[in-house]
């Protein structure tokens, strides 16, 4: 219908109301009343549905069109039409705007959106965690909020190929790194939380480092030995005894130094199930018992075991023993010739407790704190002296992190050390501790 309507359509209309007043003038020779009385109804007809118009649109607000007909009729189906089509294409628009908003929150990134006068038009949630912009602060200065000389520089410069990290503002310990995109006439402000990163590639290039050392050390040895040896008849028999020893001894050592990583790779990477299996840590101190006397032949220390034969805990049998164990060898190691050493399995109200106890050189309270980092010596020259790689205890924290322990070190110099660990109830099973 509105297709079909034009200028033809009101000017027919038109014609059709005046010339029955036309007829109805003529006929009573009073023609000129005739037009007044036709146009002044008219006039006030459309001044009628003006005011219909400006009630609906304007007072009741209502979807529905005022009743009406002619080009009234027309005029008001089209405008109805025209806000329904318009209150849709808001209800889209809504919809588009409510989804781009959740996708946003949904970011893993704090994201800002601002304008080149650095005025903040948007920020989602993130934002505030990482860098405290709140909703409240749209209109404020990004500048204002971010007070980082680096930053400033690398707005100033406007160059945004690459990112650029910078301490948080609420937290100096964290790096974030932020990036901003330029778009249409806006920018695009977004910020990530890089602190572990960084320190995962810090612990990685000391790791290597470390490695490398530990490495090249004991091949250093070999590789003198080799060139001494490659001219065995200028080479005294006692000399070449003592080189194959030495050689053996860097041997042993970087395969233990190999193996160690290989474990504490496997504990880092997840493992067996802790509850998936029990334990009977009696038996397999038996075993770690046996063990410890061919390592203490010659150190001749007085090493006791007192075990709860009747203990047993969650967990992987492979990890507890390698802990348990490298705390007993650690002890064994690093305790002066004639030496006592206690090892203790016993159940308390807090959970399975296992301690090595000595009476060795002890650490000081300043080592104590690092004394688990990985390649970390209190005495460098002891360790290499005895062959420890500076991995043990980096094993042991990763196996009772896994067992939901920790390991707790109780020293004092020239006294003694005491190193333990509870298991908790939970990894109890509870037939044990109904027994206990």
């Amino acid at each position: 219908m509105i297709d079909n309507y034009s200028w033809r359509t009101p000017l027919k209309n038109l014609v059709l109301f005046l010339l029955p007043w036309v007829i109805i003038g003529y006929l009573t020779d009073h023609f000129l009343l005739s037009m007044v009385i036709a146009l002044t109804w008219l006039v006030g007809w459309h001044y009628y549905h003006q005011w219909q118009l400006f009630v609906w649109l304007w007072r009741t607000r209502s979807l529905t069109p005022p009743v009406a007909n002619g080009a009234w009729a027309t005029i008001f189906d089209g405008i109805y039409k025209q806000q329904k089509a318009n209150r849709k294409r808001r209800r889209q628009l809504g919809d588009l705007i409510k989804r781009f908003r959740e996708g946003a929150q949904a970011l893993p990134d704090a994201t800002i959106v601002f304008d080149h006068e650095n005025t903040i038009i948007w920020s989602n949630k993130l934002a505030h965690q990482l860098l405290g912009i709140k909703n409240s602060d749209v209109g404020q200065r990004l500048n204002n909020l971010i007070r980082n000389p680096n930053f400033e520089q690398y707005q100033k410069k406007g160059d945004f190929k690459e990112p650029i990290i910078i301490t948080s503002p609420l937290n100096p310990q964290s790096l974030l790194e932020i990036r901003i995109i330029p778009y249409a006439e806006q920018m695009l402000f977004i910020a990530r939380d890089v602190t572990k990163l960084k320190q995962l590639e810090n612990m990685r290039q000391d790791f290597v480092a470390n490695v490398s050392h530990e490495l090249r050390t004991p091949l250093t040895v070999m590789l003198g030995y080799l060139e001494m040896m490659e001219e065995p008849e200028h080479t005294p028999p006692a000399m070449i005894k003592k080189a194959i020893d030495e050689m053996s001894q860097q041997t042993v050592r970087m395969r233990d130094l190999v193996e160690q990583l290989l474990v504490l790779s496997k504990i880092e990477s997840g493992g067996e199930e802790v509850f998936k299996q029990t334990v009977n840590v009696a038996s397999m101190l038996s075993v770690v018992q046996s063990e410890t006397s061919s390592l203490n032949a010659v150190k001749g220390h007085q090493i006791s075991f007192d075990i709860d034969n009747d203990l047993i805990v969650y967990g992987s049998e492979t990890e507890l023993r390698s802990a348990m164990s490298n705390l007993i060898f650690n002890a064994i190691h690093y305790t002066p010739d004639g030496g006592t050493i206690a090892v203790s399995w016993k159940r308390t109200k807090e959970g399975a407790l296992f301690s090595v106890s000595d009476n060795g050189e002890g650490i000081s309270q300043k080592h104590l704190a690092r004394i688990t980092e990985r390649f970390y010596r209190v005495d460098k020259a002891r360790s290499r002296k005895t062959g420890g790689s500076g991995l043990g205890l980096s094993i042991v924290k990763h196996v009772l992190a896994r067992h939901y322990s920790g390991l707790k070190v109780s020293s004092q110099v020239g006294k003694g050390s005491t190193f333990s660990f509870t298991l908790p109830n939970n990894m109890i099973p509870e037939k044990d501790q109904k027994a206990s």
